[in-house]
């Protein structure tokens, strides 16, 4: 009976810690795309696309602390059954952002000119990954 008592306890004290312990959904900055961004935010969010022009939205809990960053594409080659390098895009960010959109202006275009399987990254000024994710590129 004392065993019982013991094994209670220690479940008991198990729940109490699971409880109080606190689970953060997000610890990495997240990359994700959308139609195009608007006046009232995003508009139309997806993983799914068909060619053509997107934005693409980095958000983070805390400030990336990036100047110079760049948006590459890969794509899935289906034959040989890995990623090959796609295109490149360059932009100039304040440090101090934690939500971005990155969309077209003059020297970056952000087309997905081809459907297909695409490998998105946000890259550091040393071409390090800081997010990155996967779209859809249909007809």
């Amino acid at each position: 009976m004392k065993r019982f008592h013991l094994f209670f306890a220690f479940i008991l004290l198990l729940t109490f810690v699971a409880l109080e312990s606190t689970a953060f959904a997000q610890n990495e900055p997240v990359l994700y795309f959308c139609e195009k961004y608007g006046r009232n935010g995003e508009i139309g969010v997806s993983d799914r696309f068909t060619t053509g022009y997107l934005t693409v939205i980095v958000k983070a809990d805390y400030a990336l602390g990036l100047d110079d960053v760049a948006i590459q594409f890969d794509k899935y080659n289906y034959r040989t059954g890995e990623f090959e390098y796609y295109d490149k895009f360059h932009y100039s960010i304040d440090p101090d952002m934690k939500y971005i959109f990155f969309e077209k202006n003059e020297e970056s275009d952000m087309n997905f000119k081809e459907p297909g399987i695409y490998r998105v990254f946000l890259l550091d000024e040393r071409d390090r990954t800081v997010a990155s994710a996967l779209i859809e590129i249909i007809e």
